[in-house]
């Protein structure tokens, strides 16, 4: 036995007990006469004591030669501490060491294992397996199983069945680039990875298997960010004889328990708003509620009164951020510089100070009065002490400039606080959109996602305003979930090929297999993905995923610590038929 109890479990009413413990070392405090060591565990530390006076003195000796991180195991006795710790919960007590195993020694690590460590991410990615043993790292990785687990127990008790469904599958065009593995037994041919079980959910509801699930790795070959990663796992469902409404009812039912079983948070509704309001109100179609500062027109009251930058766009449009009239130039010159980072792209802003006593004092002053002033501020319902940011420019790049500035805004004030959970449902999204490169519309979501029935008229005569039967949770300004009700007779699918620019033998020899099914009496249905990197990392109070998964890639979508990807050898090359042409 290397352990009768875990290192975060003794107590005073253990005291007097003879007992084994295992675990690492985490420090060790010299005194000469005596050694403390700090022993570490998933389940916490506790405190060793080897005194040559009260045990054998060799004792102290071999524990002066421990070293951090050394794996050690211990035969001991439970007594009181004399200086207890209530910072520790096994502070009140400390270990009276009898027998002292070294298990396994430990080269000194590249960084200090403890809550505030002193490795930069790329060292830490490098020896995962060390920075696991941190606390933060261990508890998100806990958490994310408690998150788990919540998940499975609800969609059981809903009825949903967990389908394992095929990672070596058919290349398919579904947005974004496919990782893509070669066929020794099929020379010249090729497996992708999946980028989701998009057409194999779909089966299953051909299949008369009405409510499925899978927690399930997927695959995008795309540039990387904070909350991208070359794979990720969905919260994959699907469910037949469904509409829109049950599908909704259903995953904010999902959401809705984890709140509560996992933060203690009970929300009763989620509000729903369609993807038009979502990019006039707030500039992008996942919008964080939890606070104020929407979009306010302001075309009507600012151009045409002899101001050229505003007179000669198309859009002008503010928010009002509370409590900054006070904001200094410099402040103010900082906030324009935001905006004019490449990245943002704007030309600049028009400030003005709502001051406490009702006078308006702005970047405009010589082109706009105070009375007009008072009129942007109601536009934008702003009070007294607040601050209008204002920008002007084409309608749809405007309002997304508008919408960084907000969330930058924000972020400043400490208005998006991680202990504060907003979600929200959005609706009506566009099927299909036009780029310009290609001269031709996409789909929005994917090939499969249906009309909604009202619009289906316009899908010849005007394919760009036709809505989908789509529908995303957002949370905390995040997309979590997104999915929509599915296309099931193969007359409605060809007709979506057709618009998305397919031709016949396309669609056939990349889809067919999903076409021939639908002649098969496929039922109605629809589904939806959450994002479980994601969700966990929103739960958790943080934005970046890659705190919540155990072995995460690096921004340029390497793995550090095993060296991949890598180049495999000239024979394993020969066997797959493959030449590399650089």
């Amino acid at each position: 036995m290397y352990r009768s109890h875990n290192n975060g479990e003794l107590r005073l009413e253990h005291e007097g007990q003879e007992i084994i413990l295992s675990g690492w070392v985490q420090k060790v405090r010299d005194k000469g006469f005596m050694v403390w060591v700090d022993l570490r565990d998933r389940y916490g530390i506790t405190q060793l004591i080897f005194d040559a006076e009260r045990t054998d003195a060799s004792m102290v000796e071999k524990a002066r030669s421990l070293g951090r991180e050394f794996v050690i195991q211990v035969k001991g006795k439970v007594i009181e501490r004399e200086a207890k710790n209530d910072q520790m919960p096994t502070g009140d007590i400390e270990i009276l060491v009898s027998d002292l195993s070294i298990l396994n020694g430990s080269k000194t690590p590249p960084f200090t294992i403890e809550n505030e460590t002193d490795g930069g991410d790329e060292l830490r990615m490098k020896y995962r397996y060390l920075d696991i043993r941190r606390n933060p790292v261990r508890e998100n990785l806990i958490f994310r199983s408690k998150v788990t687990m919540e998940v499975r127990n609800y969609l059981a008790k809903e009825g949903f069945i967990d389908v394992e469904t095929p990672y070596l599958i058919k290349s398919t065009p579904e947005g974004a680039r496919d990782f893509v593995v070669p066929s020794r037994m099929n020379e010249g041919q090729f497996y992708a990875l999946p980028q989701s079980p998009q057409t194999f959910k779909q089966l299953l509801m051909v299949g008369g298997l009405d409510k499925y699930f899978q927690i399930v790795k997927c695959f995008r070959d795309e540039d990387l960010r904070a909350d991208r990663q070359p794979e990720f796992t969905q919260i994959d469902c699907e469910m037949a004889f469904v509409e829109q409404e049950d599908i909704l009812n259903t995953f904010e039912g999902l959401v809705r328990h984890l709140l509560k079983e996992i933060k203690g948070i009970e929300i009763e509704a989620f509000p729903r708003m369609t993807y038009e309001e979502a990019i006039k109100t707030y500039g992008n179609d996942k919008p964080d509620i939890r606070f104020g500062m929407k979009f306010g027109d302001l075309n009507a009251m600012a151009k045409g009164k002899g101001f050229g930058v505003f007179d000669a766009q198309e859009l002008v449009v503010g928010i009002a951020v509370p409590g900054c009239a006070d904001y200094s130039r410099k402040q103010l010159d900082q906030i324009v510089d935001f905006v004019k980072k490449p990245q943002i792209g704007a030309n600049g802003l028009v400030w003005v100070k709502y001051n406490e006593d009702g006078s308006f004092k702005s970047s405009v002053d010589k082109f706009f009065d105070q009375d007009q002033l008072k009129s942007w501020a109601d536009q934008l319902g702003a009070k007294n002490g607040d601050l209008l940011l204002v920008m002007a420019g084409d309608d749809h790049k405007t309002r997304t400039q508008l919408s960084t500035l907000r969330m930058k805004m924000a972020e400043e004030l400490g208005l998006r606080k991680p202990d504060e959970f907003a979600p929200l449902w959005v609706v009506d999204f566009p099927l299909l959109e036009w780029d310009e490169d290609t001269q031709r519309y996409h789909a929005m979501h994917h090939p499969f996602t249906s009309p909604k029935p009202e619009d289906m008229d316009l899908l010849e005569t005007e394919p760009g305003k036709v809505r989908a039967n789509a529908y995303d949770m957002v949370l905390n300004g995040n997309e979590i979930g997104g999915g929509s009700i599915r296309i099931f007779d193969k007359e409605t699918q060809s007709r979506m090929f057709d618009l998305l620019g397919f031709t016949k033998e396309e669609a056939k020899d990349q889809f067919g297999f999903l076409m021939n099914a639908f002649e098969y009496g496929a039922p109605p249905h629809g589904g939806l993905a959450f994002g479980l990197d994601r969700l966990v990392a929103i739960l958790g109070g943080q934005e970046t995923i890659r705190d919540f998964i155990a072995f995460p890639k690096n921004n340029s979508g390497r793995d550090v610590m095993i060296d991949a990807p890598s180049k495999i050898d000239e024979s394993q090359l020969k066997e797959l038929g493959l030449k590399l042409d650089f």
